[in-house]
C-alpha cells in the first residue's frame, strides 16, 4: 500500500483516477482505519487530503458558511461564528465518539462512510447543505441528502471527492437542533437521530422548515411531510403532534441489537418533537 498526501485537489483527483478504484481517501481515518484493520477494505493507495487548504477551512462569505469536508468535529465546536449560526450541526459534532475521535473525525468522512446512523448527516440535511464535489470530470454540486444511497454506498463516481459543504445564509429568526437516542449517553451509535431546522416570521409563524431522520432507514432521510406539519403554524402542540406522527410514518427501520423496528418508529416521533422545540427556542432567541 502506498501513502500519498497531495497539497492540491488536482493532485488528489489524479491519484484517485490513476488508482482505478483501488484508492481510498484518508481524512480523519476514524472509520477507514478500523475497516482496514478488519480487512474489510484493502486500498492500494491512501490519499491523505488534510494538506489541501480548501478542504480544511471554515469560511464565512456574505453570511453564508463554507465548511471544508476535512474539518474536524473539534474545529467546528471551537468556531464561535459557526456555533452561533448552526448550533444544530454543532450538536451532531459533539455526539461523535470521544474527544479524541472528535479531534480527528471529519464531516466529509462521516457522510461518505455512508452509515445510516451517522450523527452529523441529519443536521446537515436539515440545514439544506450542498456538497461541493470534484472528480475526473470536473466540479459539481449535490444536496447532502443525495450522497449516501445505502449502507456503505454513495452516489459519488469513481475518483470523486467531497471538498466542502455550502450552508445558506441564516434568516434572523431561525434555529436548528439535532438529537439522538442511544443506549448510552456517549461512545455509542445512534438508534435514532433527528435534525430539525426552522424559520419564523415576525409574528412567530413558521415560514420554512426541514426535518431529517437518521438510523431509521438505509440512509438518512429528508422528510418533507414532517416539515409541512410545522410550516404555517406557531409550532404549537397540535403542529408538534403532527410533526411527530409524520416523522414516525416516514421510518423504515430494521430490527437489530440496539432497537426493534417498533421502538425506532416511536422514538423518531418523540425526538422530532423535542428537537423542534429546541430549534423553536433558538429561533425565538435569534
Amino acid at each position: 500500500m502506498r501513502y500519498e498526501a497531495p497539497a492540491s485537489l488536482d493532485a488528489a483527483t489524479r491519484l484517485l483516477a490513476d488508482a482505478g478504484g483501488a484508492a481510498r481517501v484518508l481524512a480523519g481515518g476514524t472509520d477507514l482505519l478500523i475497516q482496514m484493520r478488519a480487512d474489510l477494505v484493502e486500498p492500494t493507495v491512501l490519499v491523505d487530503v488534510k494538506n489541501i487548504a480548501e478542504m480544511r477551512e471554515i469560511a464565512e462569505e456574505g453570511g453564508r458558511f463554507r465548511l471544508g469536508a476535512a474539518v474536524t468535529g473539534m474545529e467546528i465546536m471551537e468556531h464561535e461564528g459557526f456555533n452561533a449560526a448552526w448550533p444544530g450541526i454543532v450538536d451532531g459534532a459533539k455526539l461523535i465518539g470521544s474527544i479524541q475521535i472528535r479531534g480527528g473525525a471529519t464531516r466529509g468522512g462521516n457522510l461518505c462512510n455512508a452509515s445510516p446512523a451517522a450523527d452529523s448527516v441529519p443536521a446537515l440535511i436539515a440545514a439544506d447543505a450542498i456538497a461541493r464535489i470534484i472528480g475526473p470530470d470536473g466540479r459539481r454540486a449535490a444536496p447532502v441528502e443525495d450522497i449516501a444511497t445505502a449502507p456503505g454506498r454513495t452516489s459519488l463516481a469513481a475518483g470523486e471527492i467531497v471538498v466542502s459543504f455550502d450552508l445558506p445564509e441564516r434568516e434572523p429568526r431561525s434555529g436548528d437542533a439535532y438529537l439522538r437516542f442511544t443506549p448510552r449517553t456517549e461512545m455509542d451509535i445512534a438508534v435514532v437521530g433527528v435534525g430539525v431546522n426552522l424559520a419564523l416570521d415576525e409574528a412567530g409563524m413558521c415560514v420554512a422548515a426541514r426535518v431529517a431522520l437518521g438510523a431509521v432507514a438505509e440512509r438518512a432521510l429528508l422528510v418533507d411531510e414532517a416539515a409541512a406539519a410545522l410550516i404555517g403554524t406557531r409550532v404549537d402542540d397540535a403542529a408538534l403532534a403532527a410533526l411527530s406522527a409524520a416523522a414516525s410514518a416516514a421510518c423504515r427501520p430494521i430490527d437489530d441489537k440496539r432497537g426493534t423496528k417498533e421502538f425506532r418508529i416511536e422514538v423518531a416521533g418523540v425526538l422530532a418533537e423535542r428537537a423542534a422545540r429546541i430549534a423553536l427556542e433558538r429561533a425565538e432567541q435569534g
